[in-house]
């Protein structure tokens, strides 16, 4: 068996040790196994909804949201609609902060503000896959509240780097 796995990715060795923990664990109490094993289940099939109205979203932002869209929205006259656009964007731009850099590297080429991608940035703890979980866990309201608390914040980070970079610009 172990030759086998030997070659096999990284994934189907983790799914194989899962299921022997479960075995094992089952020797050891087969009725707290099968409880855990249950309220995994019962959990998995109370988020399927979510999880796929979460899934169709990432995959209609990541299809339609280009950096056109994002320097267009950003570049408006009024301010409170440049942070709102900007705090959007951070909501719901999804990958690794490493792959989002040339993109906003890119954005401050063409003119986007230091405060706007800071504001970005800072959004991108809103993570819409994790909302499920928080709302399971956390409840609604305790979920709500920080995700306005992180939003906010995110505002007054923007305005602090735009202060910050100015007098840095300056000196």
């Amino acid at each position: 068996m172990f030759k086998y796995l030997k070659n096999q990715p990284f994934r189907i060795k983790f799914l194989v040790f899962v299921i022997v923990l479960y075995l094992i664990a089952m020797v050891l109490d087969f009725d707290y196994t099968l409880e855990a094993f249950v309220n995994t289940f019962v959990l998995f099939v109370k988020i399927i909804p979510i999880l796929i109205f979460v899934f169709v979203l990432n995959f209609l932002v990541n299809q339609y949201l280009k950096i056109e869209t994002i320097k267009k929205h950003i570049g408006e006259k009024n301010k409170f609609l440049q942070y709102f656009y900007a705090a959007l964007f951070g909501i719901f731009i999804s990958g690794a902060p490493y792959l989002l850099y040339p993109m906003l590297g890119d954005l401050k080429r063409k003119g986007v503000r230091d405060d706007f991608i800071a504001v970005m940035l800072f959004n991108r703890n809103v993570k819409i896959p994790f909302i499920p979980v928080m709302i399971y866990y956390f409840g609604l309201a305790y979920t709500v509240i920080i995700s306005i608390l992180i939003i906010a914040f995110s505002v007054l980070n923007g305005l602090l780097v735009s202060i910050l970079v100015v007098e840095k610009n300056r000196n």
